[in-house]
């Protein structure tokens, strides 16, 4: 999504993902959001009256959304695709993500769990159901893809646990290699 190409509210809730992405909850300044929106200012009461919560939520359900979206798109483009293959299409927008913008920006939802899971139960709700929002189209494409639907289960869980570890490591070293290490070191298992 363009930030230009929508109205105030869609805006607003793009703009607060990608300050996620840099910030956390914590470190998103609600002003500068709307600034950086190009929105009205009263647009926050007015979009989001349960406040910053409901703007994150939003955020959030975006995130898990758009992530979920990226995940058919690969799959239509593989002609045949396995586990391995989808993984590694996943860390690739990732790699690329993270190198095209100096490792400045990490995953929404793991910023917001980070920063205030342990404290605010609205934030870990949305994160909770953004997370299986991106992880459903996988384990449904890896039941497809002829795995039991608990075998479907598990390897979509342990393929976001392995991306999301390997998107903080790369942030931390500023460098896409954990990235590569967790596509060709998993790849052998999910094929199995």
């Amino acid at each position: 999504m363009s930030a230009s190409t929508h109205g105030p509210r869609e805006r607003i809730v793009y703009v607060t993902a990608q300050r996620l992405r840099r910030a956390g909850v914590t470190g998103t300044g609600l002003r500068e959001v709307v600034v950086a929106a190009d929105a009205p200012r009263g647009s926050l009461q007015h979009y989001f009256p349960a406040g910053k919560d409901q703007l994150v939520g939003e955020a959030l359900e975006w995130a898990g959304t758009w992530a979920a979206e990226r995940v058919d798109e690969h799959l239509a483009r593989m002609r045949r695709p396995t586990p391995a293959r989808l993984f590694a299409a996943i860390v690739d927008d990732w790699s690329t993500d993270l190198a095209v913008r100096a490792f400045e920006r990490g995953c929404p939802v793991a910023a917001a769990v980070i920063d205030c899971a342990d404290t605010n139960e609205a934030v870990r709700q949305a994160a909770d159901s953004a997370l299986q929002t991106w992880q459903r189209p996988i384990t449904d494409a890896l039941a497809s893809m002829g795995r039991t639907p608990r075998r479907a289960q598990a390897l979509s869980t342990l393929m976001l646990c392995a991306l999301e570890g390997a998107i903080v490591l790369a942030r931390a070293q500023r460098d896409t290699a954990p990235l590569r290490l967790v596509a060709r070191e998993l790849g052998p298992v999910l094929d199995a």
